[in-house]
């Protein structure tokens, strides 16, 4: 083996060795101060998404370590039902349904009580335990939100599902009714850092999301909020994005790797690697170490054959398709989770 690795361009032999040991040690020794309370600092953000590639494996095993401590070898599926396409007033440059897009997308109001009940009933079949139900809009109108108001204690009733409403900005008044007919959590990601945020959209602030998380919050509704990578931000504003969100207290995190969907501003996007995403999922992991970390949009196209790797980070991935683009095969999501030695989660999330 010496002499193989020798005679390789660029590979030094003692070096590499003494290097291997000396990146185990330093990751796994960043894992133990996280799991005795230590909180992640900036600089050590961007040392992990900085990492050499070669160190991949013992980043991954670091986050391993976290992930591990609360949620042992675990998967929580999850369900998106696209309530409402398209027909949205606002302008974030990374969304097909924001009034600047000119994607070929579907169009729709919020979709009758059987559709949403029929979606409900696939999450359910799917093994997922937390049906999402999400909407395109700058906010919910009074018929969207007597719509989900009605369909929610019957679809808990009928599937036993949890649910998560994605509905846009919302009021302290509109959060109250949401905890009232029973939703258990609400979805408002904040997308990236709130330094960058002028950046991909203008028709709202970053202070706007915190504001509707605040209302969430206050109605004692559980937080979901993360974020796209890939939307031509720095490596600090994606620490800056994981630190915010420990900061918010969220309970759930999605990360989304950007889809550069034809007819969005940011289509033709191309700055992401399977490596760098999973470095990404790993910082956000030691960022936020008891929080369920999903896989969310973007997870096949950018993780590709590297996806399992991501449930050495993450213990929560959609399964099937998301918003206005597809996911895998769920058998294959079946499959990727049982060759890993993992099991789907029988209890629903909270």
């Amino acid at each position: 083996m010496a002499s193989f690795q020798a005679s390789l361009p660029g590979i030094d032999s003692e070096y590499s060795a003494e290097s291997a040991v000396s990146s185990t040690r330093r990751w796994s020794d960043l894992a133990d101060r996280v799991l005795r309370g230590h909180v992640l600092m900036h600089d050590e953000g961007l040392e992990i998404l900085q990492s050499l590639d070669d160190e991949l494996l013992d980043v991954m095993s670091a986050a391993f370590q976290v992930r591990r401590r609360y949620f042992g070898k675990t998967v929580q599926l999850y369900y998106l039902m696209n309530a409402k396409s398209g027909l949205c007033p606002e302008d974030c440059s990374y969304c097909s349904q924001s009034k600047v897009a000119e994607a070929e997308i579907p169009r729709y109001n919020i979709l009758s009580r059987d559709k949403l009940l029929e979606g409900a009933r696939l999450a359910s079949e799917r093994q997922s335990k937390t049906y999402c139900i999400v909407i395109s809009a700058r906010g919910p109108n009074e018929r969207e939100m007597a719509a989900v108001e009605e369909i929610v204690p019957e679809i808990k009733q009928r599937y036993d599902l949890k649910i998560c409403a994605c509905l846009g900005l919302l009021t302290p008044e509109q959060a109250e009714r949401l905890k009232a007919c029973g939703v258990d959590r609400v979805n408002h990601n904040v997308n990236t850092s709130e330094e960058f945020y002028g950046e991909v959209c203008t028709t709202h602030t970053y202070a706007d999301r915190v504001q509707t998380l605040e209302a969430v919050r206050n109605a004692g509704i559980e937080l979901c909020s993360g974020g796209i990578v890939g939307m031509g931000e720095s490596r600090s504003d994606v620490v800056n994005m994981a630190l915010q969100l420990r900061q918010l207290s969220v309970q759930s995190i999605p990360v989304n790797f950007l889809n550069p969907i034809d007819g969005t501003p940011l289509a033709g996007a191309d700055d992401l690697n399977p490596r760098y995403c999973l470095k990404v999922l790993a910082m956000f992991r030691l960022a936020n170490p008891d929080c369920e970390l999903r896989i969310a949009g973007g997870r096949e196209l950018h993780l590709g054959s590297m996806q399992c790797l991501g449930l050495y980070a993450a213990n929560s991935i959609f399964v099937g398709d998301y918003l206005t683009t597809k996911g895998q095969l769920p058998e294959a999501d079946y499959q990727m989770i049982r060759e890993m030695g993992f099991e789907i989660t029988e209890s629903s999330c909270g």
